[in-house]
């Protein structure tokens, strides 16, 4: 079974709601237009159920197929929120916002979920419940989470959950999964280094934070390179560095922020006690002090293993078996779809978006080509998944 042939006829239509929800970024939790244009949609179609305010500005709406012998029930999630980046290509649907865009493809998540939903109100071709999950927040606020918190699990009888993400690079009419880890966990850490500032002409009466700062980010790739087995992923990025103002002192304090990812809560442990050993002795060498505080970000996105089966073939019926890569490498990058899937099995694959610009970039766009494909797979899963019995 090949893209199916309604949803085909609907991409045009899907398309233009997503060109609206990219003309109209929200952030974070603060997605009230795009939670309201969700609302709108799944009222019209015909939903059961229409439920806001689900973690603050989720939505989640329910569709019960035509037959009534099971109450089970599917969860399909999409993301809504967008990014604080300045759009910089001339689209006919740009972004209105100034600074906000829809850099990473929520947008084209939510359009296609629509669609889905469309087309699962009309048919109705299933025996159960298919559960449609709009969640807010995904870009660092844990939208995810605080969908799970306010019971949406148990409040809509989820017993399966299913997300997916486009990739930029991968081929149009393709999917990429693995059973496991898919996407890494992520933490936050800064750390603050205080020495003794001074004249910059006599740097032997002062404790120099930033040659402190140096050596300890150059120390903060020995973790990888020496602590964590090489069979094993992690990454330890050192993204902004504050320090001093002019140009003849020695600054009294620095301080260093970035993050640590890893596959498994083990890797992740021992990079958090690595990372505070490393920065607090090697200040204390120089005679100065470190203090290093951790913000914790997302636990790694494991898929379940009879579920990843399950999802990648029905991208198979979608696109064909060819086209679905069930051995995909993980992607260090880090999904708060992984806190659905620590309350519920389920499984998140990736889409191929062509040849597009990278994920986060200015340059960015959701490939409207890929529309098809995205709400097929996601009608196919509640049909199959919840199959109607004569």
């Amino acid at each position: 079974m090949p893209v199916i042939d309604r949803i085909a006829d609907l991409s045009e239509e899907i398309t233009t709601w997503r060109h609206d929800l990219h003309a109209h970024p929200e952030l974070q939790y603060d997605v009230h237009r795009t939670a309201d244009f969700v609302a709108e949609k799944l009222r019209a179609f015909g939903c059961d159920e229409v439920v806001t305010g689900i973690g603050r500005t989720g939505v989640v709406g329910v569709i019960r197929g035509r037959a009534h012998g099971s109450n089970r029930a599917i969860g399909l999630r999409a993301d809504m929120d967008a990014l604080p980046i300045q759009e910089v290509r001339d689209l006919p649907y740009r972004s209105t916002v100034p600074g906000k865009m829809h850099a990473c493809g929520h947008d084209g998540h939510t359009a296609m979920l629509l669609g889905a939903a469309k087309y699962l109100a009309e048919t109705r071709d299933f025996d159960g419940r298919a559960v449609l999950i709009f969640q807010p927040a995904e870009e660092g606020g844990g939208g995810g989470e605080a969908m799970v918190q306010d019971g949406m699990m148990e409040r809509f009888g989820v017993e399966a959950v299913y997300g997916l993400h486009n990739i930029p690079g991968q081929p149009l009419g393709t999917f990429a999964i693995r059973p496991g880890p898919i996407m890494a966990s992520t933490d936050r850490f800064t750390i603050l280094i205080e020495g003794r500032g001074g004249h910059a002409a006599l740097p032997q009466a002062a404790a120099d934070t930033v040659l402190v700062g140096s050596h300890i980010v150059v120390a903060l790739q020995s973790i990888v390179a020496r602590n964590i087995d090489p069979l094993d992923s992690a990454v330890v990025s050192v993204c902004a560095v504050d320090a001093g103002e002019a140009f003849n002192v020695l600054p009294q304090t620095a301080e260093l922020r970035g993050t640590m990812r890893a596959l498994t809560p083990a890797v992740r442990d021992r990079m958090r006690e690595r990372l505070a050993a490393i920065a607090e002795n090697i200040a204390a060498a120089f005679g100065a002090r470190a203090s290093v505080d951790f913000a914790s970000g997302y636990p790694a996105t494991e898929n379940h293993p009879a579920e990843t089966d399950f999802m990648a073939s029905i991208a198979a019926q979608v696109v064909g078996e060819a086209q679905v890569d069930r051995g995909v490498a993980p992607m260090m990058a880090a999904e708060d779809f992984s806190y659905m899937l620590a309350h519920r099995p389920g499984a998140y694959i990736f889409m191929g978006n062509g040849p597009s610009a990278g994920l986060h970039h200015p340059e960015y766009d959701f490939n409207d080509a890929a529309i098809p494909y995205g709400a097929s797979l996601w009608a196919r899963i509640i049909e199959t998944g919840l199959p109607a019995r004569e």
